[in-house]
């Protein structure tokens, strides 16, 4: 295993979306970024060449001129990414940017880039069309050992705040709420939080009502909830646990407890994923799916 945050070239392609073999040719051409080396001679990258790789990326997919870019300082590489992201509606730019912006642990980027997207998009769409493509490479990060958990719980964390932010924007009064009742929670065990966090928004913003029981929560306790509100939706997101040998047991066991509900999964474990469920457990296989559920469902 790696010491994190050393990186191969296939990370830096993987993560930039620049070629090895054209970071190598970019290397011998212009000395854009020099590999270090192993005892044993391998070569590998630090989080600096990461993150001016992404800031290289990201200038070179909005035009400008790897030759033009290999001359810049770093401060004026800096200055042209901070007005670049300002004026594009380049969904990868922003990925990449934040991305950075998680490996430096760098909250005043983080802020600068969700307050442009979400002004040239909206909320939803910042969530749709760059969160979640960028929790998916954040996931990447974390499988090659390239992130450590102070930087995930981060920049999850600066996420969180803003679904929370715009659920409370979503708040009326009880008394003209007529839309569909669900209920969310996550499995006992289950910690990860954003996706459940932005299904409470993405419900409440199409007028329904949520009673939210987040995180770790044993099916008996979810009983008792339900035997109160027995017309709601349940909705739960599997990410880690329970595991995947116990993922399909659990699906089946969630049907038979709530025979009468639907009941809504999606998650990592499941996405993809040919598990066979009761008929009134459905797999969503994106967060678009569980709006067109809610808009057919009023």
């Amino acid at each position: 295993m790696r010491d994190t945050n050393t990186y191969s070239i296939r990370d830096l392609e993987n993560l930039t979306g620049i070629r090895a073999h054209t970071i190598r040719m970019w290397e011998q051409r212009y000395e854009l970024v020099t590999p270090k080396r192993t005892n044993t001679n391998i070569r590998f990258y630090d989080s600096e060449d990461l993150k001016y790789m992404l800031n290289v990326a990201l200038l070179n997919n909005n035009g400008v001129r790897i030759s033009k870019i290999a001359k810049m300082s770093q401060d004026d590489i800096c200055v042209k990414v901070r007005e670049t992201l300002s004026k594009t509606s380049d969904y990868p730019s922003q990925i990449s940017a934040l991305t950075a912006a998680t490996i430096d642990i760098n909250e005043e980027q983080f802020e600068r880039i969700m307050a442009t997207s979400i002004l040239q998009f909206g909320f939803e769409k910042t969530m749709l069309n760059i969160i979640y493509p960028f929790l998916s490479r954040i996931g990447v990060l974390w499988a090659t050992n390239a992130i450590n958990p102070a930087q995930e719980h981060f920049i999850t964390g600066l996420i969180r705040q803003k679904i929370i932010v715009a659920i409370d924007g979503q708040y009326k009064d009880r008394t003209t709420i007529e839309g569909k009742k669900y209920i969310l929670f996550l499995p006992s065990g289950e910690l990860h939080e954003i996706s459940l966090l932005f299904s409470y928004y993405l419900l409440k913003a199409r007028g329904n009502q949520v009673i939210y029981l987040g995180q770790n929560l044993p099916l008996k306790d979810l009983q008792e909830v339900y035997t109160t509100h027995q017309s709601a939706t349940l909705v739960t997101i599997i990410t880690s646990s329970p595991n995947t040998n116990a993922v399909e047991e659990y699906l089946f066991e969630i049907g038979e407890r709530f025979p009468d509900a639907d009941i809504l999964v999606s998650g990592f474990q499941v996405m993809g994923q040919d598990y066979k469920t009761s008929k009134n457990v459905h797999i969503l296989q994106k967060p678009q799916d569980l709006i067109i559920y809610s808009e057919n469902n009023k």
